[in-house]
């Protein structure tokens, strides 16, 4: 291997490589938390055993003989696996456009790879059997730092598709009790993170589900049957409808806010509310209840405060973006519909949301506390707020602002702790906040640093019961835990673990 376009093109590869790997499948992907990703991992980690045999075997020289054969060989099935890598991913998820470009990117520089060192190989393999020892120099060392990286992500990877299996998830039935059948319920934002388990419950509950989107091909994969529409004008003025669960809106979370993503997040509320309110004025029967998606950010910035729905807010953009969805919310009266403002706690599961984003960082054992730790967060497991919203769905007496917290906040620190526990990894690296502050302002202050202990006395009040009602109970739920088996013997039992 003495040709330095060859030479580049291998650096090239592993640089690309790497960072596909750590971008995409770690990062972005988190593909080792992904369910649907098991055969993907099973299939990174047997390509990446490869590799680590190709690195190690021509960092210090080149192979001959029946060695070459065993290279040209292992070449080959890496060529086969990347094949059927691809398949699998356009299978199982939707490639994000940087993955895309960076695998086209990796293919193009894996085939002049290809054209560069077959045939030198194929001129060893004629050789006797042996070694032809070569000092590359860095080359060498590069090459060897390579194949131990790419072993340690193929163990990572294998490890990781066998964890999935203690990832499993409550039929999604088993969310929804007594429940009256053929109800006719429209959803927004039901391929959203609460939108998709939520609608999938009320499906195989045997409900009669329309969902708004702007994604039909994402909106068919959520079951049948379904009525999927892209306008609300598509609703007949005479066409029955019981429900209304508006869970639409410009993500919070997922970038600055600048004064354009404010307006946004603003605009994306107020238009979807106002079209509902069009809906309900124009139908010959309004639905009788109206669920609509706030969150406990119309608090505002707290300390220790212990806030019921009676608490009065401080005022900051969440509490604006909150108050509002709740107000236009509560002109629904005027139509006799029941309006239900569920102020959502941190929702806590892998597939979305705040735990997903650590989960990386703390398997990393990089996780650890935001700021000093002593702000309080109010969570909720996602599938105790899917059984809440169908609780507020079918208890009449339920109206106005409900807090969808479970029963124990925590501060920060102590989320971390358990966290760290639960994934078995240290949890001592701070992020603080000062620096926090400085790189997202608003952003930092009022998702990251807020401090809301939320009460949730009036929805235990009337009636509903937390499966995952203590934090250490919710990870127990969410996160894998070696030989613990998901029973299910009655869909009312408080738990299934």
């Amino acid at each position: 291997m003495t040709n330095e376009l060859l030479w580049l093109a291998v650096f090239m590869q592993i640089l690309m490589g790497g960072t596909d790997t750590l971008l995409h499948h770690e990062f972005t992907e988190r593909l080792a938390w992904q369910r649907s990703a098991q055969k993907e991992l099973k299939l990174h980690a047997l390509r990446n055993f490869i590799y680590a045999i190709l690195f190690g075997a021509f960092a210090w020289g080149v192979p001959t003989g029946i060695f070459a054969v065993i290279a040209i060989a292992l070449i080959v099935a890496e060529v086969l696996i990347t094949l059927w890598d691809f398949v699998e991913e356009d299978l199982s998820r939707k490639l994000p456009a940087t993955e895309r470009v960076l695998h086209t990117l990796l293919a193009l520089n894996y085939g002049a790879i290809l054209i560069l060192l077959l045939p030198e190989l194929w001129a060893f393999a004629k050789q006797a059997t042996g070694y032809i020892h070569f000092d590359y120099g860095i080359g060498s060392y590069a090459l060897m730092i390579a194949s131990a990286g790419v072993l340690l992500f193929g163990l990572r990877d294998y490890f990781a598709a066998l964890r999935l299996d203690n990832l499993k998830e409550l039929p999604a039935a088993n969310l929804i009790e007594k429940l009256r059948a053929n109800q006719h319920i429209l959803i927004t934002g039901a391929t959203g993170f609460v939108g998709q388990r939520l609608t999938k419950a009320l499906i195989e509950n045997g409900q009669n589900v329309t969902v708004l989107t702007r994604n039909p091909e994402k909106a068919s994969a959520l079951g049948t049957p379904i009525n999927i529409i892209t306008d609300l004008n598509e609703i007949r003025d005479d066409a029955p409808l019981d429900t209304i669960i508006n869970l639409a809106g410009e993500p919070l979370a997922n970038g600055l806010w600048t004064t354009n993503k404010k307006q946004k997040i603003l605009k994306s509320r107020e238009h979807i509310a106002d079209e509902i309110y069009r809906l309900c004025k124009r139908l010959y029967v309004p639905p009788k209840t109206v669920i609509t998606a706030s969150a406990i950010g119309w608090y505002g910035l707290r300390d220790d405060e212990n806030l019921t729905e009676n608490s009065a807010p401080k005022d900051c953009f969440t509490h604006e973006v909150c108050n509002l969805v709740e107000q236009k919310n509560n002109r629904l009266k005027e139509f006799n519909c029941r309006p239900v403002n569920l102020r959502i706690g941190l929702v806590l599961g892998i597939e979305g949301g705040m735990l997903a984003n650590l989960l990386v960082p703390f398997e990393y054992g990089v996780g650890g506390p935001i700021g000093d730790g002593s702000h309080w967060m109010s969570w909720i497991t996602r599938d105790d707020l899917v059984r809440l919203i169908i609780h507020c769905l079918k208890n009449e007496e339920i109206e106005g602002p409900i807090n969808a917290v479970a029963s124990e906040p925590v501060r920060n620190s102590e989320f971390t702790k358990m966290l760290g526990s639960a994934l078995k990894r240290p949890a001592f690296m701070p992020m603080p906040a000062n620096f926090l502050k400085l790189l997202l302002r608003d952003f930092a202050t009022e998702l990251l640093l807020a401090s809301q202990n939320v009460d949730n006395t009036k929805i235990i009040e009337a009636g509903f019961k937390f499966r995952a009602p203590t934090l250490e109970k919710a990870f127990e739920q969410i996160l894998p835990i070696k030989d613990r088996e998901l029973k299910i013997t009655n869909p009312s039992q408080e738990y299934y673990f």
